[in-house]
């Protein structure tokens, strides 16, 4: 279904209506409207699909499509299922056959994106903006059940995620642009306060900052630098784990030949504007407007290199950065070629490993201060960091581990999961680790939104006393499955205690 047209041309025809983002006036109307995405995919209207063989033509196919009055099919080849669009059409036109002889199996597009149907519509919604395609197929085990398409989504979900993502995607100007941008914050405190997992809130979130980061890029570059570049964002944002904008983590990677000189201009009007939508500039300078982000294929290959056999000591976690790298827009070769090149610097690089390894210690204090939860005294109404205590060993742990055994999965939860699927990692664990760092995730939301209401910026800090009696409990016990997998990971790459 990748063959599809960009999302902003589907939100209506020519003189359909335009985009609104205008909340409606009374909130418990809009709470009523967002409760809806707690309803399942099968409580939505499906079309029943129209299934082909691969084998069929063209023209034979478009004719059984007007008699129906369809606009798509879904295809059936050797095993495979992919979906056959008007744009599909298009491309046929382009080639120099006549469409009576082009079997359908050769234009369609493999495999079709689908969803089971008792899957959150917030799930297909996600799809959906992931993959950019008007439609998937909603399944029932292995049986096709019905086709899903966003319009009819759009009416069962009105005003949510997917309008945010056409009005970035039709936005003409950078401060049309922030408009959309402006909607995603009310939207995540909406769900949360709703009880959306918030592992699904940051899936949503990082589709809409995907879209605002990739139309923004298309609004400052120009054609020739869109295309010999590739724009990344890193860390928590790559990794789909970052709800609250807390600071930019981007980077360009130029083709080589091309003058990251020329790309300045481009890259400093996105940072800047990125500032201005309320993605605070990166502390450490992680940005494309910086030269050391943004550089040619071969630019960046030396760097890694010095960041794992140099001296400098942010080359460790430099390198933990971009490798949750993600391609928003551009060339994504470019960024695969980098990959290769560091997975080939760790083969058999036991001892690079185990340093990368060890800055799941770089925060750890006594940890004596989390026994005093959930009862409050002494230390306990302090001010801890959740990211540096919680949040980073974990991630930094299973980070070193991905890059062990050179998984190419970003986020932790896909990376753990992984682990287990390879033999590196008891499933038990794995669910440990997973539910703890959702719950710290949830927590560091709560206090973020608490801090947003406050008038201040949200950040990491975490008052233990203001967390209610389940946060602090759970709190705890995350905790503790943290450090219990810091001793893990110490014994795992044999490190120095």
């Amino acid at each position: 279904m990748s063959g599809e047209r960009p999302l902003h041309e589907t939100a209506a025809g020519p003189s359909g209506p335009a985009v609104s983002l205008d909340a409606p006036a009374d909130p418990h109307v809009r709470r009523e409207a967002l409760s809806l995405i707690h309803s399942r995919v099968g409580d939505a209207f499906l079309r029943k699909a129209f299934v082909v063989e691969g084998g069929l033509d063209v023209l034979t196919l478009c004719r059984q499509l007007a008699e129906r009055g369809l606009g798509d099919a879904l295809v059936r080849d050797e095993g495979r299922l992919g979906v056959f669009t008007t744009t599909n059409l298009r491309d046929v036109l382009l080639l120099d056959r006549p469409p009576a002889a082009i079997p359908v199996r050769e234009v369609a597009s493999f495999p079709a994106v689908s969803v089971p149907i008792d899957a959150e519509l917030l799930e297909a919604m996600i799809l959906m903006l992931r993959h950019r395609v008007h439609r998937v197929v909603v399944r029932q085990g292995d049986q096709v059940v019905g086709v899903l398409g966003q319009l009819d989504l759009m009416s069962f979900l009105a005003n949510h995620s997917h309008l945010i993502a056409l009005a970035a995607a039709q936005a003409e100007t950078v401060a049309e642009l922030k408009s959309a941008a402006d909607q995603i914050a009310p939207l995540v405190g909406v769900l949360h306060g709703d009880g959306v997992r918030v592992e699904v809130i940051a899936g949503m979130v990082n589709e809409l900052n995907r879209a605002v980061f990739r139309r923004l890029w298309e609004l400052v570059a120009d054609p020739h630098l869109r295309e010999d570049s590739c724009l990344i964002v890193m860390g928590s944002e790559g990794r789909g784990e970052q709800i609250m904008r807390t600071d930019q983590d981007n980077g360009l990677i130029l083709r080589d030949g091309y003058d990251p000189r020329a790309a300045a201009e481009a890259a400093e009007a996105f940072t800047a504007a990125l500032a201005d939508f309320g993605y605070p500039p990166c502390p450490g300078g992680i940005m494309a407007s910086r030269p050391e982000w943004r550089q040619t294929v071969s630019g960046f290959r030396s760097a890694i290199g010095g960041w794992v056999h140099g001296s400098d000591p942010e080359g460790p976690m430099n390198l933990a950065i971009f490798m949750d790298a993600l391609p928003v827009a551009g060339d994504a070769r470019l960024l695969e070629e980098l990959r290769a090149h560091m997975g080939r610097l760790m083969a058999g690089n036991d001892a690079y490993l185990a340093h990368f390894a060890g800055s799941v210690h770089s925060f750890s204090q006594d940890g004596s201060w989390w026994r005093w939860l959930p009862g409050l005294t002494g230390r306990a109404a302090a001010e801890i960091d959740i990211k540096k205590l919680g949040i980073f060993p974990l991630v930094q742990g299973t980070r070193a581990l991905a890059l062990q055994y050179r998984l190419p999965q970003l986020s932790t939860a896909d990376r753990l999961a992984a682990l287990v699927e390879a033999g590196h990692m008891d499933a038990a664990r794995a669910r440990d680790l997973t539910d703890a760092l959702h719950l710290l995730m949830a927590v560091k939301l709560d206090s973020n939104l608490a801090q947003l209401a406050e008038g201040r910026a949200p950040g990491n800090l975490i008052r233990l006393d203001a967390l209610g009696t389940l946060n602090r409990q759970g709190l705890k016990q995350a905790l503790a499955i943290v450090a219990d997998f810091r001793a893990w990971i110490t014994q795992h790459f044999r490190l120095a205690v």
